[in-house]
């Protein structure tokens, strides 16, 4: 049986975006890997200490832009 490519969903790579309104500040990458319940992991650099680490594209598109 051949294998589903499924394409990557838009994300806003390059936006800086605070985790909730007064949370630390990370620069959204790419995403990386699709979740058996259909979310996807995206790569999100942490502004402050310059680590890198996954967090949900659903969360991502929650989160507000940093001011």
């Amino acid at each position: 049986m051949p294998q589903t490519v499924i394409a990557p969903p838009t994300v806003p790579v390059g936006v800086i975006k605070s985790f909730g309104p007064f949370g630390p500040k990370y620069e959204v990458g790419e995403p990386i890997e699709q979740l058996e319940d259909g979310d996807w992991l995206v790569e999100i650099l942490l502004v402050e200490s310059g680590e890198t680490a996954v967090y949900r594209r659903t969360l991502i598109l929650e989160d507000p832009e940093a001011r």
